[in-house]
């Protein structure tokens, strides 16, 4: 019987915490991570500084959006001489360009619950850029936990030249975690 009350407690409490609701990312449960080709290896790293703010609508995903920041001054590819060149005019200019933002165009459920199409314009060293991915969406007791992964070409936002020995496209998956 306390088991039956305490589930039914909980499944109400669950259901009016995901009621459609604006959330905000948190750097805590979350992770921007990179990954490029450096001489032909693997190099990645991670960027936080989240800030932003999510709304979702269960009920009614087209209208749920993001427009989330990551600052470029949290660069941390566990090499402090390459994560400082990174922020140099010559990279990702973080003087001058001091936060990496995704705003959502679209959202769109596809075939399996949790699953949707996201749609938004990625902007990086003042060039922004449409970009889709699938995301999962994970409900969490206190909120919402977001994944995606997906590619671009760092030289169409202008991060550095062309390279002998880096490569230009660079993975990058989210995980993000919004209450």
């Amino acid at each position: 019987m306390k088991n039956s009350l305490f589930l039914t407690f909980l499944l109400f409490s669950f259901i009016s915490v995901f009621a459609q609701k604006t959330l905000t990312p948190t750097d805590v449960g979350s992770k921007v991570h990179f990954v490029i080709k450096n001489f032909g290896i693997n190099t990645g790293g991670d960027i936080t500084g989240l800030k932003g703010s999510v709304f979702i609508n269960p009920k009614n995903p087209a209208a749920s959006s993001a427009d989330v920041t990551a600052e470029v001054k949290t660069i941390d590819t566990d090499n402090d001489r390459r994560d400082r060149h990174l922020q140099q005019n010559d990279f990702f200019d973080a003087a001058k360009y001091p936060t990496i933002r995704i705003k959502s165009t679209s959202i769109k459920p596809l075939e399996r619950t949790g699953e949707y199409s996201f749609t938004g314009e990625l902007t990086m060293h003042g060039v922004t850029k449409s970009i889709t991915f699938p995301m999962n969406v994970l409900p969490q007791i206190d909120g919402y936990l977001f994944t995606g992964d997906f590619e671009i070409n760092r030289l169409d936002y202008g991060i550095g030249t062309e390279s002998a020995t880096m490569g230009d496209n660079v993975e990058v998956s989210l995980k993000v975690l919004a209450k």
